[in-house]
């Protein structure tokens, strides 16, 4: 790739980051309004600092939806949000916890003979 392309490359990249960036903080602070600083699944409370750690989640995971109504947010916690993209993509994957298609749980069990060890040490 010639220098010039690729220059022209990172100036597309970088405005379309920018773009994300601007049209993020738009609903972010909409979303702030709307609702109470309260993660939608944890019920962990937000302000201050910490308001930072609240993210707006994309119910349809589509993010440039955005109705002015806020229909498709809720504000989760950072960990919360992490999880719900995760379940998201095992669900797509075929390998979340409702999936049919699970493999046979373990067969070890590793406390299977705790019972006689404990009874062995306290003789």
């Amino acid at each position: 790739m010639a220098k010039s392309d690729n220059s022209k490359l990172e100036q597309i990249v970088a405005e379309a980051r920018r773009a994300s960036e601007q049209r993020e903080q738009g609903y972010r602070e909409q979303a702030l309004k709307m609702y109470p600083h309260v993660c939608g699944r944890c019920g962990r409370e937000f302000s201050g600092k910490n308001l930072r750690e609240l993210t707006v989640h994309h119910r349809d995971h589509n993010h440039d939806n955005n109705p002015p109504d806020g229909s498709n947010w809720e504000l989760l916690c950072l960990y919360c949000h992490d999880n719900e993209h995760q379940r998201q993509l095992e669900a797509q994957q075929g390998t979340g916890s409702g999936s049919s298609n699970r493999t046979a749980g373990a067969t070890y069990n590793p406390f299977a003979d705790l019972k006689s060890l404990l009874d062995d040490k306290n003789e």
